[in-house]
C-alpha cells in the first residue's frame, strides 16, 4: 500500500475504547494517529495494542488482511493535538463520558481541522445536539457508538445531529463497513440511542424480578444466556416474532399481542439501583463472581474468548 493510498484517522483518547478503535481502523488499512493529552499515554497505548495484536494473530482471530506487524506500523502516538489532527479525514473521540469534556474537545478540534473533516463521538448516551453544541459547523458531526468490547462486538450505532449531512452519515457507514463493523443508522437522536434503551429495559425488569423475590441473580442471567440470548445472538426480536407464528409478525401479534400488553402493564416503576434495596442484589452477584480485579479480569477474558468464537461462528454460517 503506497503512502498516497493511505487515509488518516485520528483517535482522541487512548483508553480501552480509543485503543479498540485504533485497532479496528488499522485492521482496515488506515493510518491511525492516537492522541492523548497526558504525555506518554499514547505510547503506552500502542505498546498495549502491540501485545493484543500479537495475541489475536496467534489465536487466528486478527481482523483484516494485514499482519499484526503491518497493522502496528500504521499506528502513531501524539500528545500534541495539532500534530495528531494533521491530514486526518475522520476524527473519532473517545474521552471521558462527561458532557463538558467532550464539548471542549470538539470546540478545540474544530479550530484546527478543515471544514470537510468528519467529527465523530464514541459517547454511549449523550445526544449529538448536546455533545456538539459548541461546534459551529454541525453538518459534519455525528455519534458513532461502539459496543464494549468493540473489537469483538461489531455493532456501531450511527446517530446524527439534527444538522448532520446525509453524505456524512453515508461516508461513516461505508468506513465502519470497510473495517468490518456492523453499522446501524438511527434516523434521529434519542436519549440512550437504540442499544442502551433496549438494554435498560432488560436491566430494569431483571432487577425488579430479583429484587421482588421472583428469581435469583444466577437464574435471571441464565434466562438470557441459555434462553433469549441464544437466538438473539443470531436474529433480533422482530425477526424472532416473525418466525414464531405460522404466518409471520401480524399473525404473532394477533395470537400473543394481548398477553404481551397484559404483562407490560404489570411492570413496576424504575428500580433504585443504588439504594438500600440494591445491596442484597449486589452481594448475591459478588458471591457468584467476587468484584476484586483478579476475578473480574478472568471473567472478562472468558467473555472475550466466547465473543471471538461466536463472531467466528457467525462468519462461517
Amino acid at each position: 500500500m503506497s503512502a498516497s493510498d493511505m487515509k488518516i484517522i485520528t483517535v482522541i483518547g487512548s483508553g480501552l475504547i480509543g485503543r479498540s478503535w485504533a485497532m479496528l481502523f488499522a485492521s482496515g488499512g488506515y493510518r491511525v494517529k492516537i492522541y492523548d493529552n497526558q504525555p506518554g499515554q499514547s505510547a503506552k497505548a500502542i505498546t498495549e495494542i502491540k501485545k493484543q495484536l500479537v495475541e489475536l494473530e496467534e489465536a487466528h482471530m486478527l481482523r483484516g488482511e494485514l499482519t499484526a506487524v503491518q497493522q502496528l506500523a500504521l499506528l502513531s502516538g501524539y500528545d500534541d493535538l495539532s500534530q495528531a489532527l494533521e491530514g486526518a479525514f475522520f476524527v473519532q473521540e473517545c474521552v471521558f463520558e462527561q458532557l463538558e469534556v467532550k464539548q471542549s474537545v470538539f470546540h478545540d478540534i474544530e479550530h484546527i481541522v478543515g471544514k470537510d473533516v468528519i467529527l465523530s463521538s464514541s459517547t454511549s448516551c449523550l445526544v449529538p445536539s448536546k455533545v456538539f453544541s459548541k461546534v459551529q459547523n454541525r453538518s459534519r458531526c455525528l455519534v458513532s457508538h461502539p459496543v464494549n468490547p468493540p473489537y469483538h462486538v461489531k455493532l456501531v450505532e450511527l446517530v446524527p445531529h439534527p444538522d448532520t449531512a446525509a453524505t456524512v452519515m453515508d461516508t461513516t457507514h461505508a468506513l465502519m463497513t470497510k473495517v468490518g463493523q456492523a453499522p446501524v443508522l438511527l434516523k434521529k437522536e434519542i436519549d440512550g440511542f437504540a442499544l442502551n434503551r433496549v438494554q435498560a429495559a432488560i436491566i430494569a425488569e431483571s432487577w425488579r424480578l430479583v429484587q421482588d423475590g421472583f428469581i435469583s441473580v444466577k437464574d435471571i442471567d441464565l434466562v438470557m444466556s441459555e434462553g433469549l440470548g441464544m437466538r438473539y445472538a443470531l436474529i433480533g426480536p422482530m425477526e424472532t416474532m416473525h418466525l414464531n407464528a405460522p404466518k409471520g409478525l401480524e399473525d404473532y401479534m394477533s395470537r400473543y399481542g394481548e398477553n404481551i400488553t397484559r404483562v407490560l402493564s404489570s411492570f413496576g416503576p424504575v428500580p433504585d439501583f443504588c439504594g438500600e434495596g440494591a445491596k442484597s442484589i449486589i452481594n448475591e452477584m459478588c458471591e457468584l463472581i467476587p468484584s476484586d480485579q483478579q476475578h473480574l479480569s478472568a471473567r472478562q477474558e472468558r467473555r472475550d474468548q466466547f465473543l471471538m468464537r461466536l463472531a467466528k461462528l457467525k462468519e462461517d454460517c
